[in-house]
């Protein structure tokens, strides 16, 4: 039994392309968590979306070595993704720190479900969970926060099928040469390309709609890919500045998984001006989605200029992940850096509970 200490249920795994990353990251936060406050309980969730008991997860890590980006087992047979015996265990736990990277874990739906059982949780809400997953959403806030974002246009998959030649019309006049092309609501660049010439433009569309309603064509933007970690809720702080140098033409998916070559500078030297200048931005991003907990938001530096690209809320989160090592360097440990973010969910938790529901409770 755990006695005083708090029992933590790590959830990893998934059904994204982040999957190895995620079950990675959840054996560096079952290692350094601090024994002697909380007491980690693990839930693995296989390739097929099926959740795995504390005991099967137990097992099934036995067969995945530390640090060795290998999937979760599967069960064998017809199992359903959720199981009465699953939500038992989930049920005693104190706090929940969930690490599934991409769509049914960072999207929002696993917070909700966490929401409904009550149960206090690291990270973003139901709302900024959802609005980080949504590139659209997510730049939109952005812009009516002041902040610079490439150009961009939305497309969706009924206006594609409805009329290409007005979409490619549209990209044409607003985004021009080079572009990217994103699923909407997608991680890991994957179903990302990048356009360089305009017979290239519908197969890339076509590629994205795969995976999503929703695609983001966007301006490219040639300049360094900088990285700024955020901690806190109601008064967010950033960490300093890293760097990723991919060593393919941009961080793609076989750059960040597939390939060697690809280095993170953690931190980068930048002049004071520009890293104060970043860390604003950074916090300006992370309050524009509504977030809490933790986040990193990434940037093109183009000069001098920072240019918002995105927001993750739930970053990788490896001993030698960039969120972790910023903070690193920041003089906050690992294992405090763990500490710290239960705590921030078991704060956001009880601010919450303190809230009216109806007016019958006044």
């Amino acid at each position: 039994m755990g006695g005083d200490r708090l029992r933590v249920a790590v959830l990893f795994g998934g059904r994204s392309a982040e999957h190895e990353v995620s079950v990675v990251s959840a054996q560096g936060v079952l290692r350094h968590m601090d024994r002697e406050r909380f007491l980690p309980v693990p839930f693995g969730v296989t390739r097929e979306g099926t959740w795995l008991t504390p005991e099967e997860t137990e097992q099934a890590l036995r067969s995945v070595p530390l640090n060795s980006y290998l999937p979760l087992p599967s069960l064998e047979g017809n199992v359903p993704p959720l199981r009465p015996q699953v939500l038992g265990a989930l049920a005693t736990v104190d706090v929940v720190f969930p690490l599934i990277h991409g769509p049914h874990g960072e999207d929002g739906t696993v917070q909700g479900m966490l929401e409904l059982m009550g149960l206090p949780y690291v990270g973003a809400g139901v709302a900024a969970s959802a609005v980080g997953m949504d590139k659209a959403l997510m730049k939109a806030l952005f812009r009516r926060a002041g902040l610079p974002t490439a150009e961009f246009v939305v497309v969706a998959r009924h206006e594609w099928e409805r009329d290409r030649p007005a979409v490619e019309a549209s990209v044409r006049d607003v985004i021009g040469l080079p572009c990217f092309v994103k699923p909407a609501n997608l991680g890991s660049s994957v179903g990302i390309a990048k356009v360089k010439e305009w017979t290239a433009l519908a197969p890339a569309l076509d590629e994205a709609f795969r995976y999503d309603r929703k695609v983001l064509v966007e301006k490219a933007i040639a300049g360094r890919e900088i990285e700024v970690a955020v901690l806190g809720n109601d008064d967010p702080v950033a960490s300093p500045p890293g760097e990723v140098v991919p060593h393919r033409e941009f961080y793609d998916y076989r750059a960040k998984y597939l390939e060697e070559g690809t280095r993170l500078v953690a931190p980068v030297a930048l002049p004071s001006t520009i890293e104060r200048r970043l860390a604003e931005m950074a916090v300006a991003a992370f309050r524009a989605i509504d977030c809490a907990g933790m986040a990193r938001v990434d940037f093109f530096l183009v000069g001098e200029e920072p240019i918002v690209n995105e927001i993750n809320t739930i970053p990788g989160f490896t001993p030698i992940s960039m969120y972790p090592r910023l903070w690193e360097a920041a003089g906050i440990s690992y294992r405090e850096l763990i500490t710290q973010l239960i705590e921030l969910g078991l704060e956001r938790h009880r601010e919450k509970q303190g809230r009216l529901f109806s007016p019958d409770q006044c």
